[in-house]
């Protein structure tokens, strides 16, 4: 593999640490094992260029699958492959001169193992450092196994690395290479290194490396790879060529099952049918083996690394081996065996998908109906709009399909349609939704759906046609408080009273607890809005009081139980609901719906917002890392408040996943907005205020999430010096903070009254006014819990007391700021505060510039630097140019150049050279 090192920073550090020690005069051996196609080569590539980096001389030779024909192949193939120094070195040994081109490659007299392992230790001494890489150890022969362990045994003080690759899928339990590497991995010198699948996130990144792919395509690929880098480039292309499974990567699989004895084949072909996992008494029923020549099948198949021990059965090491096995398999043969499996199975979901291969399409619909309706009352959406959606597939080609379903295709295709919503994807439940007849109970959820999608026409027209055609009480009930939810935000919100007031009159009458709450939650939300705050709180807790036996509307409840404490301020009541809400929606399998990622989002912020940042961290790695779909990828945005803030390198490598979804406003919003304070705590309010105007543009006015977009573009323009369009920016902000989307005046939380008043201030600072009292006040707005904002408002009250000659209140505010910086571990904010400090000259940021905020660690002085602008400083001592650093580091050029940009500014030098010299002198390049 070539290009980018994705996702292996841990291993390559191990391996580096190996090589550090080698050139500083301790010897060592690293063996690194994994499944073809895993990376070995991509690693020990990397490692190859940092060691030449550091003037190591480089060996590399690659055993070949030739048995013990030819001797010391690697060694010949690394001498042959070696720059001239080490070739000139190599003659002067006789017995190494032998292995060299022109020379025969394995004499039959005079080459004995004595002396050319001595031959090869004097070698080695005379051109250290030297890294020797030896791959494919799996086919090593004998003489390079001695090789390896006369090496790992007898290189002790010579600045010498030795690093050998194998294949662990290869390595059998009568593997020859077994033993040694048992007995090599118990000595000191020696590091153990197994790569195992990459993650899921580093998988999506591996695979944006190898070019475009949609986000379903890539979601394919990622899943079907199963962490394996070579498997999901040949899917990469298999995807462009509209293939399935490469006929290539088939190939290669299939070669490791075709060295199987009859038996073995025969018990792995009966594995494939059953899927990834199979229980031990069911493949031996369906192999029909003998119980001894059963066991022994399965143990050849197991030592040979193709099914992997699981409990009390087997999992096929990686899920394309399945695949290729099942592929393979005569179509009789396949149909037999599914046969097999569903006389003995008692499983809805295996059952369904045993019948539907073996073609008993009856029993393959009844059974997809059975597993869709246990996948719902366990909790799993995602798997219960599968199998319906399976069961509706087959219902036009058999026979009585309602019967043997227990309902008619429509409640089937509708109990699908809200499993799909309850699962995150509400764009296939409106589709699904549509697709139907017509209906009250149809309109109402597709009303409720189309809500949330944000088509308020669409959602306003279907709940009118859900109140019209109610059949009967429950239904008029549920309709009226979607019909109500729908008109929130709408021209007609006046009607909102009366609707609720019927609704709860109607589904009190009849006992529908869900409309109920439903309709408490629209009218909470509302009279919120026009700022009767005590009567929301009171509509919200008799919402949340009991269950209604939908747990989508009950999840619904307990988010905006705690969202109405939030936005006031109350963040410890409502850190407890949130908890709640998301305990059941984790218990439910209702993770992904609409609640339960807002309850996610929720629980981060009010996290971020208390200052419990590694809490915060905490949730945010719960989002996961992979970003295929609109939900994953404002999750995903999430992470950014704490990594922007702390100034952790993975920004930009989040921002470049999430960049696709830009055309969704609320990833959008909060990726694009984030992406413009990183911009600007990396010196580019260029970029800022590009980010800023593209996630304004589609925004209407009305919204609390103008303001802080609108602090932020200010904030840009203050920095670029420039007034043009702050005008704008402020006017926006002011009609949002004064009336809402409905043209009404709007009610502000203590958050939205805070970030109004961030831009009055901001807007005064890009005018060059550093009010005072207006900073203040902006202070004690954040002051309800908002602990980062109350640091960051400090910051600017300092300059602004400065400006006005009070000194002693200005460090007093500098010191509080720093304070909670660090303690926030806030990189950026701190470096800027250190700066900020050090031109005013306080005292403590004086000593600080010297000695630097990093002494508290005990480090040398960082001059104000962050993590990241330390390690571009090292790279620049290195001499790499800002495309080698952005290479290296994995971020763009651009970037790069802000970078040194800051780096100059701060060490107060005029060039890299100077910079360097500067680093060097801190401390910061060791």
């Amino acid at each position: 593999m070539t290009g980018l090192l994705v996702g292996r920073s841990t291993e390559l550090s191990r391996l580096v640490r190996v090589l550090q020690s080698a050139a500083e005069g301790t010897a060592g051996v690293a063996l690194v094992g994994g499944d073809a196609g895993i990376g070995k080569t991509r690693l020990v590539t990397e490692l190859v260029a940092r060691a030449r980096e550091r003037g190591f001389h480089v060996l590399v030779g690659q055993c070949a699958e030739l048995g013990d024909s030819l001797p010391y192949l690697p060694l010949a193939d690394a001498l042959r492959g070696a720059e001239p120094a080490v070739r000139e070195a190599a003659a002067a040994h006789p017995m190494l001169g032998q292995l060299l081109p022109g020379m025969d490659s394995a004499p039959a007299a005079g080459l004995t193992q004595q002396r050319l392992f001595g031959s090869l230790l004097g070698l080695l001494g005379d051109v250290q450092p030297v890294l020797f890489v030896i791959e494919d150890l799996h086919w090593a022969d004998r003489s390079t196994r001695d090789l390896l362990v006369f090496l790992s045994r007898m290189v002790q003080a010579e600045r010498v690395c030795v690093v050998g690759t194998y294949r662990t899928d290869d390595i059998h339990r009568r593997h020859p290479l077994r033993a040694v590497l048992a007995e090599l991995k118990r000595l000191p010198t020696v590091t153990g290194v197994e790569l195992g699948p990459l993650a899921s996130g580093d998988m999506s990144d591996y695979v944006a490396t190898l070019g475009e792919v949609g986000a379903q395509e890539l979601g394919l690929i990622v899943s079907r790879a199963d962490g394996n880098p070579f498997y999901a480039e040949e899917l990469f292309a298999a995807v462009a060529e509209g293939d399935t499974l490469p006929d290539g990567l088939a190939s290669l699989l299939m070669t490791r099952v075709e060295v199987l004895s009859e038996a073995g084949q025969q018990v792995l072909r009966a594995a494939a049918v059953a899927g990834r996992r199979v229980e031990d008494e069911l493949l031996r029923k369906v192999a029909g083996l003998p119980l001894a020549e059963f066991e022994e099948a399965v143990r050849e198949i197991v030592s040979r690394g193709l099914l992997r021990i699981d409990g009390y059965g087997y999992t096929f090491r990686h899920a394309l081996l399945q695949e290729a096995v099942y592929t393979d398999l005569l179509p009789g043969e396949r149909t037999r065996l599914h046969t097999a499996f569903a006389r003995l199975l008692t499983s809805p979901a295996e059952l369904a998908y045993h019948h539907l291969a073996g073609h008993d399409l009856a029993g393959a619909l009844s059974a997809s109906v059975e597993a869709g309706r246990l996948a719902e009352r366990l909790g799993a959406p995602a798997e219960a709009h599968s199998h319906y959606n399976q069961a509706l597939a087959l219902w036009e080609r058999v026979e009585g399909a309602a019967e043997l379903a227990g309902e008619s295709r429509e409640a089937l295709a509708f109990r699908g349609a809200v499993a799909a919503a309850d699962s995150g994807d509400k764009h296939r439940a409106i589709v699904e939704l549509r697709a139907l007849p017509p209906a009250s109970e149809v309109s109402e959820r597709l009303a409720y759906y189309l809500y949330e999608a944000d088509d308020q026409p669409g959602a306003i027209a279907a709940a009118q046609a859900a109140v019209e055609s109610a059949p009967d009480q429950p239904a008029l009930a549920r309709a009226l408080a979607t019909q109500a939810r729908t008109l929130i935000w709408s021209s007609r919100h006046h009607e909102i009273e009366a609707l609720t007031e019927r609704a709860l009159k109607t589904a009190r009458s009849c006992g529908a607890r869900d409309a109920e709450v439903g309709a408490l939650l629209t009218l909470a939300t509302y009279v919120e809005y026009r700022g009767e705050i005590a009567r929301a709180h009171e509509l919200v807790h008799t919402a949340s009081a009991e269950g209604t036996g939908d747990l989508a509307m009950d999840l619904r409840a307990r988010f905006h139980h705690a969202r109405i404490h939030f936005e006031q301020g109350l963040l410890a009541q409502a850190a407890e609901v949130a908890d709640d809400g998301i305990r059941m929606a984790f218990e439910t399998g209702l993770k992904w719906s609409t609640y339960g990622t807002d309850l996610r989002f929720l629980r981060f912020l009010i996290h971020y917002v208390a200052g419990e940042w590694d809490q915060a961290e905490a949730v945010a790695a719960g989002f996961g890392s992979r970003v295929g779909t609109p939900p994953e990828a404002v999750l995903s945005s999430f992470a950014l408040f704490i990594e922007v803030a702390r100034g952790l390198p993975q920004v930009e490598e989040r921002l470049s996943r999430l960049r696709p979804f830009w055309h969704d406003e609320l990833a959008a919003y909060m990726s694009r907005g984030l992406a413009a304070e990183h911009a600007l705590w990396h010196g580019d309010p260029a970029t800022a205020l590009d980010h800023v105007r593209a996630v304004l543009e589609p925004m209407e006015d009305g919204y609390a999430t103008v303001l802080r977009i609108a602090a932020t573009g200010l904030w840009a323009l203050a920095e670029l010096g420039t007034t043009e369009g702050a005008d704008e920016l402020r006017a926006r902000a002011r009609r949002s903070a004064e009336a809402g989307p409905t043209g009404e005046p709007v009610h502000l939380g203590p958050e939205g009254l805070a970030w109004a008043l961030r831009v009055e201030a901001e807007w005064h600072r890009v005018h060059g006014r550093l009010d005072v009292e207006l900073w203040r006040q902006v202070v004690e707005a954040f002051d309800f819990g908002f602990v980062y904002e109350v640091a960051r408002a400090r910051w600017r009250l300092a300059e602004a007391l400065l400006a006005a000659g009070d000194r002693e209140a200005a460090q007093a505010e500098w010191e509080s700021a720093r304070e909670t910086a660090e303690k926030l571990r806030a990189a950026p904010l701190e470096g800027a505060l250190q700066e900020f400090g050090r031109r005013a000259r306080f005292s403590g940021a004086v000593q600080r510039a010297g000695q630097g905020a990093g002494q508290r660690d005990g480090r040398p002085g960082d001059g104000g630097l962050t993590a990241r602008e330390v390690e571009v400083l090292r790279l620049v001592a290195e001499g790499l140019t800002n495309r080698e650093i952005a290479e290296r580091l994995f971020i763009a050029q651009k970037t790069v150049s802000v970078h040194v940009s800051n780096i100059l500014g701060k060490l107060e030098v005029a060039t890299r050279t100077q910079a360097a010299a500067a680093g060097r002198e801190r401390g910061l390049l060791a």
